[in-house]
């Protein structure tokens, strides 16, 4: 059997099935961070991405956002969790004859936003590819008492997202902005149930938390909000790579969120007792189910 009848979550369900952890493991593989046991005040988030040329990036892209880009999707993670980076490492694989200029470029890039978010790059791996391979693995903290996963959505909780969505193939993939300070400012004044970041599509990811929370979801059209670079609404729901944070709270904390809201943060629709079942209301309001559809690699 080829691994594209199963899918990329497939696979990802049959490696899990196999996979024992210890005492030590707090929150294993199926969220945007495992979580590991740190100290009596903090939890230690750790997660890896990789980037591959051809896939997240062409020959032809500046490698200075090829080396942003690598190091921002594992940042964009761990806020995620609602945590702050700390320390990372990074593998390399490099084709034999590449430029050392493009290779500095792509250093420079990893670099700059590690010393913007003060991450420590404490070493890492280099091997020689046919293409451009970049995986990095981070460490990150969290207070205990604000650790957000995709597992914690309850019923009459409100959908957020921290900005405007789709058209990010255009550019944005490959600059965005990591929604470190967003999270840390929901964690440290509201109560949030649930929380991941959008990389593969609002309407795939919004069903990662519907389907660990066990609940339902209904979103609305008229509330989704869309870049200039959207084309439709098909763009903020399947194309992914946006990196904004989609997030529930209680129907009292977004309230007050509401009250108190600078326009970071936009209500998208609300979670229903209805076990992992996603409806779109359209500008007509008529009810169309979404499928969990969206960038997948198989």
């Amino acid at each position: 059997m080829l691994i594209s009848k199963i899918g990329e979550f497939g696979l990802i369900e049959r490696f899990r099935r196999k996979i024992a952890t210890d005492f030590s493991v707090v929150v294993g593989s199926g969220d945007d961070c495992a979580v590991l046991k740190f100290d009596k005040k903090y939890y230690q988030l750790f997660t890896c991405d990789m980037l591959v040329e051809g896939v997240d990036f062409t020959e032809k892209t500046d490698p200075y956002l090829i080396g942003m880009k690598s190091m921002a999707v594992s940042v964009s993670d761990i806020a995620s969790c609602c945590g702050l980076p700390k320390h990372c490492v990074v593998s390399l694989g490099v084709p034999k004859k590449i430029s050392l200029r493009k290779v500095d470029g792509i250093f420079k890039g990893m670099n700059d936003l590690c010393r913007k978010y003060k991450i420590n790059l404490v070493g890492g791996d280099l091997s020689r590819s046919d293409k451009i391979i970049i995986d990095v693995s981070m460490l990150g903290l969290v207070e205990k008492s604000k650790l957000a996963l995709r597992s914690g959505a309850k019923k009459g909780d409100i959908i957020f997202v921290t900005g405007p969505l789709g058209g990010s193939i255009l550019g944005k993939h490959l600059c965005f902005e990591p929604r470190v300070k967003e999270a840390r400012f929901l964690a440290q004044r509201y109560k949030i149930n649930s929380m991941l970041d959008i990389s593969d599509g609002l309407a795939q990811d919004l069903w990662h938390i519907l389907k660990n929370s066990k609940v339902g979801g209904v979103i609305y059209e008229d509330l989704l909000p869309l870049t200039k670079e959207a084309k439709g609404l098909d763009d903020a729901l399947y194309m992914g790579e946006d990196f904004e944070l989609l997030f529930t709270l209680p129907n009292q904390e977004a309230k007050k969120l509401l009250k108190n809201n600078s326009g970071s943060f936009y209500p998208i629709g609300e979670i229903i007792d209805n076990n992992c079942s996603l409806v779109l209301i359209d500008k007509n309001n008529k009810e169309k189910v979404l499928k969990s559809d969206g960038f997948r690699h198989f």
